[in-house]
């Protein structure tokens, strides 16, 4: 599986081998053995999570503070997303950089986004789901995030911002400024 780093630290894009015939595909999604020969990380993924969305849906900016800080690797199965993260950590070289990732069922690419950053995504074709694997538990407690049109970031979201549908609790997360960053 080829693993490609990105040029924010810590950030890795995974682009599978697929092997497809006339009877269809396959391919090895995930391999912990090769995932961290390739990459040095040896965290374990204890959650798996799966998401359906609309057109138009962004879910996000959201991290977890720690103790409870999140790892994820993030695939697409069904339509396609454009998937933002955002570097949280103060001590890194890319602190408060933004890049932005097209996955899909189509290109199949994962996204493996370490503790220390915001993630969101937004749904580009009619409908998206999405599986990420999690290497902590879900804390409520925990939760934070900071505001998908933050004037700072100015992401670029790919879709008209009138045609953006958010929940009520990602429309009063903070912004970049007055989040709480523990990282």
């Amino acid at each position: 599986m080829p693993f490609k780093e990105t040029p924010l630290n810590d950030l890795w894009l995974f682009e599978p081998r697929i092997f497809e015939d006339n009877r269809g595909y396959f391919y090895e999604s995930f391999n912990q053995n090769e995932f961290t020969k390739a990459t040095g990380i040896t965290l374990p993924f204890i959650q798996d999570n799966h998401s359906f969305s609309k057109k138009g849906v962004l879910r996000g900016l959201h991290f977890q503070k720690p103790p409870h800080a999140q790892a994820k690797l993030i695939k697409v199965i069904q339509g396609t997303i454009w998937d933002v993260v955002v570097d949280l950590r103060k001590d890194s070289p890319t602190f408060s950089q933004h890049l932005g990732f097209e996955l899909s069922a189509e290109n199949k690419n994962q996204l493996y986004v370490p503790q220390g950053f915001a993630h969101g995504f937004i749904v580009l074709s009619e409908s998206a789901e999405v599986l990420y694997k999690c290497d902590d538990f879900y804390a409520p407690q925990a939760e934070s995030g900071i505001i998908y049109n933050d004037p700072d970031l100015a992401i670029d979201w790919k879709i008209d911002s009138s045609n953006i549908i958010i929940s009520e609790k990602d429309a009063v997360l903070a912004t970049f400024q007055t989040a709480d960053i523990p990282f």
